[in-house]
């Protein structure tokens, strides 16, 4: 794995890690894996081993604010995170890779696709792509006050990690690790999230701004939608069914294939989602 620092924009460099493919498939292409809201690069890390391991490319990228790239004052609006990747894009010289996001992430490939048509050969959408706060909340003051972040700063690393365990018990080493690594870790054993809580709230200030639904008939290009529903009855979606379909009947070309479990499915089945990401290229859905 080789990790860069990519010039974006001005001032704003992207960290993204690229994995080699062990033996490049017969119909390769290459997999740019962008990550969800105060999350980061190695959430995909699961992802990305499977994916080369199958002979496919695939680069994850930490976002602006996020992980190891540049963490600006702002702007955090949808459309200058998609020209972030576009930019990334470029600057890697990737030829019409496959672009997935999730959560927030998916809601940034859906603009990349609608401003900078056929950059992509195809968008994966991992529950997310959908998000429209300002249908759920009758203010932004009301979606501030709802999804702000817990602060955490401060927070034993210890502590963090034992309830990320607890939480997660079957997820793979990878997920957890991928999950720590939200946060930058100090000598006296205290975490700070690297998305500060200000920049936090820019970034969902951006997404109540941002409305995916209405760019979706202008997505020229092939998108598979991976919604995942909660396992158990006590298991809480942040994905309404009514979106999902929505957005397949708007989409010129989409294909459903839903999942069972947690809303990090990339962390907690990654080989799972991997494989399902090499089905769409080798069936020919992402010509």
């Amino acid at each position: 794995m080789d990790t860069r620092k990519v010039p974006v924009a001005d001032g704003v460099e992207l960290a993204a890690d690229l994995w080699p493919p062990a033996t490049p498939a017969p119909r390769s292409a290459t997999f740019v894996l962008a990550h969800g809201l105060a999350s980061n690069a190695r959430l995909w890390d699961g992802v990305a081993a499977r994916l080369t391991e199958r002979g496919y490319a695939a680069v994850t990228v930490d976002l602006r604010g996020h992980g190891r790239s540049s963490k600006p004052d702002g702007p955090y609006d949808v459309p200058t995170v998609a020209d972030d990747l576009a930019a990334l894009i470029g600057q890697l010289g990737l030829d019409r890779p496959v672009v997935a996001g999730q959560s927030w992430g998916g809601n940034v490939v859906i603009e990349l696709a609608t401003r900078h048509p056929g950059l992509v050969r195809g968008l994966v959408c991992v529950d997310g792509g959908w998000f429209e706060p300002s249908s759920a909340f009758p203010s932004w003051e009301a979606c501030r006050e709802a999804l702000a972040p817990p602060r955490l700063a401060g927070r034993r690393l210890a502590d963090i990690e034992g309830h990320v365990r607890a939480a997660h018990p079957d997820w793979p080493e990878s997920g957890i690790a991928g999950t720590l690594a939200n946060f930058e870790r100090f000598p006296d054993g205290t975490i700070a999230p690297w998305l500060t809580f200000e920049r936090h709230l820019a970034v969902l200030r951006g997404m109540w701004e941002h409305r995916p639904s209405e760019s979706y008939a202008a997505v020229a290009e092939p998108v598979l939608l991976v919604p995942v529903r909660p396992a158990g009855p006590g298991g809480r979606s942040l994905t309404r069914a009514s979106a999902v379909e929505a957005a397949r009947a708007a989409l010129p070309r989409a294909r459903v294939h839903p999942f069972v479990g947690d809303h990090d499915i990339h962390a907690q089945h990654p080989a799972e989602l991997a494989d399902v990401m090499i089905g769409a290229v080798s069936d020919g859905f992402f010509a």
